[in-house]
């Protein structure tokens, strides 16, 4: 485990959506956060106090989390000297990226002479097997997106509240980085070898006997170029009973991608119950889950009544206006 509490890290950025990492953890793991570190050139912020590592170390912080995501995943100079300069504080750093801590000479040198921990999230278990997607006894729900980046895994938290909250057995199967430093387990789904992908899955989430729901993080997109391999894996490897489709309304295009469009919500269903049938042949969409943080409430909501008529199936912002609808129909088709 990692220890905690957290300095969440911000850096330099100006992207809201890179910072998704610090953001996961600001939302669902607050208590565990002592503040934020951000430059001056930085405009984001979580609403946490703004703490260099010295001033966070003195305020109880264990472990700086480098909770941001660049394209490639690499330990950009700025980080490596910001890992230092928390290092020195006396902190653990994590990180979620491609490139590992472990892997950079000067910060392992700096942990080992002040006798901290360098935790590299982004290792997949070493164990994994290729999938056989043999029929396994349980039900789980995995969330799949338009596009990555849209709220996958807020809303397979906030389901998994939700169901909770009603006394529903519910456990959350994080895929991705910050899923993890949430849950303090899971597997990195996209540093897994492409051929143990769905096997990697098969085990995060296996049989189960209980009548409770495994929830799993969804990550990439079927439409996206560069992480459609990933999402495919993940719905062969999930043999979802259920799937809940997210999107962000205020998306232009792909992320990174200008030259690619976004897909319609019926057709980015259609394709990913397609994918899911080769090894849950009776799978069916129980809602739609919309990041309308972007927009004010009243437009928030009105998209969600407009977008559950057309397609027929409940809509929300789980995170901004509650998970119930979804919980309602999952509730209604898997009846005991």
């Amino acid at each position: 485990m990692i220890p905690a509490p957290y300095l969440l890290y911000l850096g330099h950025s100006d992207d809201s959506v890179g910072i998704k990492t610090s953001r996961g953890l600001a939302a669902f793991r607050r208590d565990d956060c002592v503040g934020e570190w951000r430059h001056d050139d930085s405009p984001l912020t979580l609403g946490l106090p703004r703490l260099d590592p010295a001033a966070a170390r003195a305020a109880g912080a264990r472990t700086l989390v480098l909770g941001i995501a660049n394209a490639g995943g690499t330990l950009a100079p700025d980080l490596v000297e910001d890992a230092l300069a928390a290092i020195a504080a006396g902190l653990h750093v994590a990180a979620g990226l491609h490139q590992r801590l472990r892997d950079h000479p000067r910060l392992v040198a700096a942990a080992a002479a002040a006798g901290v921990e360098l935790h590299d999230v982004r290792d997949p278990p070493r164990d994994l097997r290729v999938g056989d997607g043999k029929r396994r006894a349980g039900k789980r729900l995995l969330t799949v997106g338009t596009d990555c980046s849209v709220g996958k895994m807020y809303a397979t938290l906030c389901l998994r509240d939700e169901l909770r909250a009603r006394g529903i057995t519910a456990d959350f199967r994080a895929t991705g980085q910050t899923g993890i430093l949430i849950a303090g387990e899971g597997v990195p789904v996209d540093a897994v070898v492409a051929d143990f992908i769905s096997g990697a899955i098969e085990a995060l989430a296996p049989a189960r006997a209980d009548d409770g729901w495994d929830l799993i993080e969804g990550q990439g997109s079927l439409f996206h170029p560069s992480f459609a391999g990933v999402s495919t894996g993940l719905l062969h490897g999930a043999q979802p009973a259920a799937l809940l489709l997210c999107h962000d309304p205020s998306r232009a295009h792909m992320r990174g991608l200008p030259h690619y469009e976004l897909p319609t919500l019926e057709e980015c269903l259609a394709a990913n119950l397609a994918v899911a049938r080769l090894t849950s042949p009776d799978v069916r969409a129980v809602g739609v889950a919309l990041n309308t943080a972007a927009l004010d409430e009243a437009a928030a909501r009105r998209l969600c009544e407009e977008t559950a008529a057309r397609l027929a199936l409940p809509c929300t912002d789980p995170y901004r206006l509650g998970a119930s609808p979804i919980a309602d129909e999952m509730l209604t088709c898997f009846a005991p």
